[in-house]
């Protein structure tokens, strides 16, 4: 992990021949840094740029088969640690130990670091071509480099660790005319380099569809979510999928491996090297793989973590994450895709002879249920293949499940969102309501 990192290897050993001197069967150790450097502009105008450091070490380790687990952040005594984390193993019931010892000591990191001075740049560009346009607008946005390194070992041999450096950025243009307040937003997450043209395209043309607010359909019509907007449909999916859910019978699908599900034309998978968060192994320790979920609409996979897919009789898929360093590893995606289609966004829209286009909304959609009702942040009225405007003031409401069912087509466009990567697409099967109607 390099020189830098000396004392907090030195730390994790100590953690592991503390917590077996003391009496565990068996330990672990999992440690996480990371540096960010935002820099942040607004009112079209650069405000600040910041540097900040996060570092964590988790211990879990097992006594009598009982399991303890203590989080501390910064710096902190090994004694303390392990006293902790046996104390609180004492009020556990036991469990199978359920550690890896695969080990590859290192992975390449497959982002690029980038200077404070290029991300400021990036931003007065991207400002600079929406405001030569719109110099009306007002712009806030923050470009980001962060940089994580995550170690894992344990008292079975495991000892490897990656770092990953990942760019981003969130541009928003606020529009206010008269009574009107617009506010339009666009973001990108890579590996190497972000582009600010193409955030300013994207802003730019939302801005010019907004130009005239009119009267949104009403009842059962087409739905275009947009590529940033589609999200909210894969967060119910992605429930569906974990083993967790399905050892619960909370999923839909539980009973469903080898059927149809969904729409004949949608295909999802997980990809360790294909998104801007590389992701080697889990936090289990399991080295994370490509698994096709569902082909051509059929069920193939679920993903689970060492408890759960021992739980369902198959096995971990490398899906072991914490959702929090205070937390146990349960199941989790870190990268989904969406195999896209080979229409542009322009085609889906031409496909509309009455439809609505989601493109922001408010609220977090749906649960594990796939019943949602959320208001359009930002959406557009579409007659006969042509944008005519903004709605304001309107609901869409249904199903998830029932709308990937009915998908009409996917787009070409797909983008990541996080760790979503996903088309525009066109569904149908949703309604429809608005205050004016």
């Amino acid at each position: 992990m390099g020189a830098e990192n000396l004392s907090q290897d030195t730390l994790a050993e100590q953690l592991l021949e503390l917590a077996i001197k003391s009496g565990a069967e068996a330990a672990e150790v999992y440690q996480s840094r990371s540096l960010s450097r935002p820099v942040f502009f607004e009112a079209n105008r650069l405000k600040q740029l910041e540097t900040s450091q996060s570092e964590g070490t988790v211990l879990r380790l097992w006594r009598n088969g009982r399991p303890g687990l203590t989080v501390a952040y910064g710096y902190v005594s090994a004694q303390a640690l392990v006293e902790r984390a046996l104390a609180l193993s004492q009020l556990n019931q036991p469990e199978p130990i359920q550690l890896g010892n695969y080990s590859k000591p290192s992975y390449p990191d497959l982002g690029k670091n980038v200077p404070i001075e290029v991300l400021v740049n990036w931003g007065k560009e991207a400002i600079a071509l929406i405001r030569d346009v719109y110099p009306e607008v007002l712009c806030n946005s923050d470009w980001e480099c962060d940089v994580e390194t995550t170690r894992l070992l344990n008292t079975y041999g495991l000892d490897c660790y990656y770092t990953d450096t990942t760019l981003s950025c969130y541009v928003s243009a606020e529009w206010i005319r008269g009574d009107d307040f617009l506010s339009v937003s666009d973001g990108q997450t890579q590996r190497d380099i972000l582009q600010p043209e193409k955030i300013a395209d994207q802003i730019l043309q939302r801005l010019l569809w907004a130009r005239e607010n009119v009267s949104p359909p009403n009842g059962r019509v087409p739905i275009l979510f947009t590529s940033k907007a589609a999200d909210m449909l894969w967060g119910t999916v992605q429930a569906a999928l974990n083993g967790k859910r399905v050892l619960e019978l909370a999923s839909p699908w539980a009973e469903r491996v080898g059927q149809p599900v969904i729409a004949p034309n949608l295909t999802l998978y997980q990809d360790p090297q294909a998104g801007p968060y590389s992701c080697p192994f889990d936090d289990e320790g399991t080295p994370t793989t490509p698994l096709v979920f569902i082909q051509d609409g059929i069920l193939q996979h679920f993903y689970c973590d060492r408890t759960t897919g021992r739980q369902l009789g198959t096995d971990t898929t490398g899906n072991g994450f914490r959702p929090d360093l205070g937390s146990y590893p349960s199941p989790g995606l870190f990268n989904l895709l969406i195999q896209p289609g080979a229409a542009s966004l322009q085609d889906l829209i031409e496909q509309l002879d009455d439809g609505l286009i989601v493109d922001q909304i408010l609220g977090n959609g749906s649960g594990i249920s796939g019943d949602f009702s959320i208001n359009i942040d930002l959406g557009y009225r579409v007659q006969k293949g042509h944008v005519t405007g903004r709605v304001k003031d309107t609901m869409v409401a249904g199903n998830v499940y029932t709308a990937i069912k009915q998908l009409v087509q996917l787009g070409n466009d797909a983008d990541w969102n996080g760790s979503c990567y996903t088309p525009s697409l066109i569904v149908e099967g949703l309604s429809t309501t608005s205050r004016n109607n």
